[in-house]
């Protein structure tokens, strides 16, 4: 009896966490223009990989995609090589990918080093809280990719690892025809 029981106990353990896996490895995504301003992100003081301050507000009237990452998470890491595709066939319609590193500087800059990227790369400034770049994160989910369109309106927000078709669906209705 006590060996059914265990082994009840031990199948439960095992469907549970395969949900939890399951659902955090599954982009979710929130549809329609969010009700907040992106005037904090573009005026935001973030740091480039040569160690500088800089903001945004360069990429505005683009169509932008926003990932944050953070160079310990594995879905942020496998996704990158997707992103630098899609930003390298889109960048010529002025669609911009943009990566904001959520971690320490020194490790940013030791993986791009080991794993170059083809969109501009920027971290958060230790200086700020970096609370107006989490926005509309109310998971606390990494990586996190928002689509801004050209007047500033985030359209779209994924929770989690996304992939080229993801963005493409995403994008393609602001494209002009």
């Amino acid at each position: 009896m006590l060996n059914k029981i265990r082994f009840f106990l031990i199948v439960a353990v095992i469907l549970i966490s395969t949900g939890m896996l399951i659902r955090h490895f599954t982009p979710q995504f929130k549809e329609g223009t969010h009700d907040f301003s992106t005037q904090s992100l573009f005026s935001t003081n973030l740091i480039n990989p040569q160690g500088q301050s800089q903001t945004l507000a360069q990429y505005q009237g683009k169509i932008l995609v926003v990932n944050f990452w953070a160079t310990w998470c594995p879905p942020c890491r496998d996704e990158m090589p997707e992103l630098s595709a899609f930003h390298q066939k889109y960048a010529h319609k002025n669609v911009v990918v943009i990566g904001i590193a959520t971690d320490e500087a020194d490790a940013v800059f030791s993986m791009l080093q080991t794993s170059p990227v083809a969109y501009p790369i920027f971290i958060q400034d230790e200086t700020n809280s970096g609370s107006q770049l989490k926005i509309d994160n109310d998971q606390g989910v990494l990586p996190y990719t928002l689509i801004i369109n050209r007047d500033g309106k985030v359209i779209k927000s994924f929770f989690g690892r996304i992939n080229q078709e993801l963005l493409e669906m995403a994008i393609l209705p602001l494209l002009p025809q």
